[in-house]
């Protein structure tokens, strides 16, 4: 995956001091890698028994999308509080500095639906556990995790309770 990589830019010091914050504009710019990005993904999990693609706000949709229309599923977003305009389901988590919520539509997921859950990042994994409560709150069965980038040394994985696929790894830096 050192291709993909390559494209990812780092930016220093983003959003704060000692901070290397993997930016994958840079990737989505770039239509053959953003396609590889895609196909990676569902050489991966085409053989699964998926039913929805979850993706997490706002990244997530970017490539959950593409994701589940090539997979021939349906693409569920999850949302920051207060963005979807029906009836929700909602979820506070915690993050490095407090808390956050996050919100599904109550009828976007029938109860038993295999879901492979969807991000660019993979940290702390904070933000992906919540969100995997909201899923399984709404009545979702959790198939997995797909990232574009995992960041090793933060050991987000080990917070999630289902296999993790990452495309692109950076640790020690």
């Amino acid at each position: 995956m050192d291709d993909l990589k390559k494209i990812i830019r780092t930016i220093p010091d983003f959003p704060k001091p000692g901070i290397l914050f993997r930016d994958i504009t840079t990737l989505l710019a770039d239509p053959q890698a953003f396609n590889t990005v895609i196909d990676r993904f569902v050489e991966h999990y085409e053989h699964e028994q998926i039913e929805l693609v979850v993706g997490i706000e706002s990244r997530g949709f970017i490539i959950g999308a593409p994701l589940a229309l090539r997979l021939g599923k349906g693409f569920i977003p999850v949302r920051k509080a207060g963005k979807l305009p029906g009836p929700t389901h909602g979820v506070e988590y915690d993050l490095e500095y407090g808390t956050d919520l996050v919100e599904v539509h109550q009828d976007a997921i029938q109860a038993g639906s295999k879901v492979l859950m969807v991000d660019d990042l993979l940290a702390t994994g904070g933000t992906m556990e919540g969100s995997a409560k909201l899923i399984e709150k709404a009545g979702g069965n959790i198939v997995g995790y797909a990232f574009v980038i995992e960041l090793v040394d933060l050991k987000g994985r080990h917070r999630l309770d289902h296999p993790v696929y990452s495309l692109v790894t950076f640790e020690g830096d």
